[in-house]
């Protein structure tokens, strides 16, 4: 089952890079991928995200905060596994095993020279900003949040700024 996924998840990255490789660069700088986490939508641009991948396995740190989930070797790099969900004060992301939709967004080159990644509890696919419409900002607002829009349905997307989460001096903060 394991073997199922990791060929749906590489096809779903193959499809990504040819629409992605069909698109002008204006169409990726108004794409956004969107995600699902801590109850509500999200959207990250995609110069801040190097990737996604199925939630690898974690090895804990002890004396760490509960939302920092460990340490994990993704290709030989070991790279830091924040759950968003946790991070932002809400419960911590149930583990799936096999058939899971929890996703693992690591970070890119573009946020610095952090390995880490965000575990978020499904990825919505890419969104176009042609069809979002700007919308105030939240009153939670966060020093690393950036636009806010809304989806044809009334939908609240909240965009977020990966680099300056990275920078973030609570983010960083792991210890108890």
């Amino acid at each position: 089952m394991a073997r199922a996924q990791k060929l749906d998840l590489r096809l779903f990255q193959q499809e990504l890079a040819t629409r992605l490789a069909s698109k002008t660069a204006a169409q990726v700088e108004s794409s956004r991928l969107g995600f699902a986490g801590a109850g509500r939508q999200w959207l990250i641009r995609l110069s801040d995200a190097a990737e996604v991948i199925a939630m690898p396995q974690v090895a804990s740190v002890p004396l760490t905060k509960p939302w920092f989930l460990g340490i994990a070797n993704i290709r030989g790099n070991l790279h830091t596994v924040v759950d968003f969900a946790g991070y932002l004060g809400g419960p911590t992301l149930a583990m799936g095993g096999a058939g899971s939709s929890n996703r693992m967004v690591l970070f890119g080159p573009r946020t610095g020279e952090l390995k880490v990644g965000i575990a978020v509890e499904r990825v919505l696919g890419l969104r176009n900003l042609a069809e979002l419409v700007p919308a105030a900002p939240s009153a939670d607002s966060l020093s690393w949040y950036s636009e806010r829009w809304m989806d044809a349905d009334g939908g609240p997307w909240q965009e977020i700024d990966l680099t300056r989460l990275a920078r973030d001096p609570a983010f960083l903060q792991v210890g108890l």
